[in-house]
Formats: structure tokens, sequence, C-alpha cells
């Protein structure tokens, strides 16, 4: 088989991985505190006998974009929002501790800190608990402060403090459910330096018109890779009929 087929199928496959890229960085556009992911392709010899002359596409995920997002007030006590680098502590559905900057938090009816996700909030004793209360405010260091059910404000008391962490990039990676997690399976150690606003949110760094852009660009990519597809088959067509007649 002519390794020119083989180049343009392998153009329309990583293009297709790329466009499901871009298509999940647009989908979380309004996700709260979303990192878009960023991909690149690379050039890479075709393998085997003959002349070295042939090269495939191959597109990879290379990270995420570090930039943050813009910060929205919402004027809601348990809205917090990462100022700088760093995350939030929190514990995933497989029970390990991962990472988000998504800081759109609520409380159960057992009085658990939750992400809007429903993930729990987790401080450096474990999972954060609020007891009744009729106000509750965040310090920027993640000090958690409320004022018991029936008392004035004189009362107010810290009953815990958010998990806030900011480990080397390197040693991250986002898994799956889009949470970020220690690439060894370590816990990362609290960060004094990092600090949150309240009353505010962050919002995902994806750029949609970008995206857009890049959306039609990889689907006019993909189109280019099909037209040569059927040059290949047309070519091998025509080689055939040649050597019948001969």
């Amino acid at each position: 088989m002519d390794k020119y087929l083989y180049v343009a199928m392998s153009g329309a496959k990583e293009t297709l991985r790329a466009q499901a890229a871009n298509n999940h960085n647009l989908a979380n556009a309004s996700t709260t505190g979303f990192r878009a992911d960023l991909s690149a392709f690379q050039s890479r010899a075709v393998a085997g006998t003959g002349f070295a002359s042939r090269v495939y596409a191959q597109s990879s995920t290379t990270g995420w974009d570090v930039t943050g997002g813009a910060q929205l007030a919402t004027g809601r006590d348990l809205d917090v929002a990462i100022q700088g680098d760093g995350f939030i502590a929190v514990q995933g559905r497989d029970g390990r501790e991962a990472y988000t900057r998504a800081g759109d938090f609520r409380v159960d009816a057992n009085g658990q800190l939750l992400t809007g996700t429903g993930l729990q909030v987790m401080s450096d004793g474990g999972p954060v608990s609020i007891p009744p209360n009729s106000s509750l405010s965040i310090a920027p260091d993640g000090s958690i402060s409320v004022v018991p059910l029936g008392q004035g404000p004189e009362t107010s008391a810290t009953v815990a403090r958010i998990k806030l962490v900011n480990p080397p990039k390197d040693q991250l990676e986002r898994s799956d459910d889009g949470l970020f997690r220690m690439r060894d399976g370590t816990d990362a150690p609290s960060d004094a330096s990092v600090h949150i606003a309240s009353g505010a949110l962050e919002s995902s760094n994806v750029n949609a018109a970008q995206s857009m852009v890049n959306m039609i660009e990889l689907a006019r990519n993909f189109d280019l890779q099909v037209k040569a597809i059927r040059s290949a088959e047309d070519n091998a067509a025509s080689a055939t009929q040649l050597l019948r007649a001969t």
C-alpha cells in the first residue's frame, strides 16, 4: 500500500483528536475555574523498509493553559477565587485528595462544605465541616469563621481552614474528571502564600472566539486529509488499470 494513503489517514485521525480536545475546551467555556487543554501536532517518520521520505502527524495534549480566568464578583459568602497561582484541595470521587480552581462552595444538610459538583472541600485535618450558624465568612488565608445560631457577632469563631496548595506544575497531572493530582500519588503540602478572595469566582480561561476559529480550521484540515485519501485511491486505481493494459 502506498505510504501516501497511510500518511493522509493518520493526518485525518489526528485532526479528529485535536478537534475533540478543542471541543472539550469550548464545552467548558463557562465552567468555573476551568483551565484549557493545550494540544499540538508533531511530525513522526513512518517506520519500515524503504527510503525515509514519508512522515505522519501526531496530535497530543501538551498540558494546560496556566493563565488565570477572569475574576467575577458574586457577593456570595461561599464563593471564593484563588488569587494568582494555587489550588483548593478537595476529595475526589476515588477518595484521593485532588485539586481544583473552582470555588463555588455550598453547605449540605450534614454541614459538609462541598464544591458545586458535590466534592468535599478539604482542610489539613480532613473534610471541612461547618456547624449551624447565622453568618459565615472566609478569610484570604482560607480560614472559615462563623457566628453560632442565636449569638452575636462577638462570638465569631474560626471553625476550619481550607487547604490551599501550590505544587510545581510539572508535578501535577489532570485526570479524566478534570481535577488535578500529584503525579507520584502523594498529597501536596499546604502553602501559606496562596490566598483567596471571598465573594468572587474565577471563570474559565477558555477563549471561546479562538476555540471557534480553531474548530473551523481543524474541520478544513480534516477535509483536506480526506481529499488526500481519495487522491491516493484514485492513483491506485489508475495504476491498476495501467498494469492491466500492459
